[in-house]
C-alpha cells in the first residue's frame, strides 16, 4: 500500500470515529450546559455576557449534528 493510500485510510477511519452523531451530540449538549451554567452563575459579568452566545452555538451545533449520519 502506498503512503497516500495509508493517509487516506487513516483519514477515513478518523472521520468515521470522530464525525459520528453520538460524540458530536455529546459535545453540543456539553456546550449548551456550559452556556446555561454561565447564565446562572453570579460571579462573573463576562461569563454572563457570553452565556447566550455559548448556548446559541451549542444549539446550532446540535441542530447541524442531528443531520449527520448515525
Amino acid at each position: 500500500m502506498s503512503l497516500d493510500a495509508n493517509r487516506s485510510a487513516l483519514r477515513r477511519s478518523l472521520a468515521d470515529g470522530l464525525l459520528r452523531r453520538g460524540p458530536l451530540e455529546a459535545v453540543a449538549t456539553t456546550i449548551i450546559a456550559a452556556g446555561v451554567v454561565m447564565l446562572m452563575q453570579p460571579f462573573s459579568l463576562t461569563l454572563y455576557s457570553w452565556s447566550f452566545a455559548t448556548t446559541l452555538l451549542g444549539t446550532v451545533m446540535f441542530t447541524i449534528v442531528s443531520k449527520v449520519r448515525e
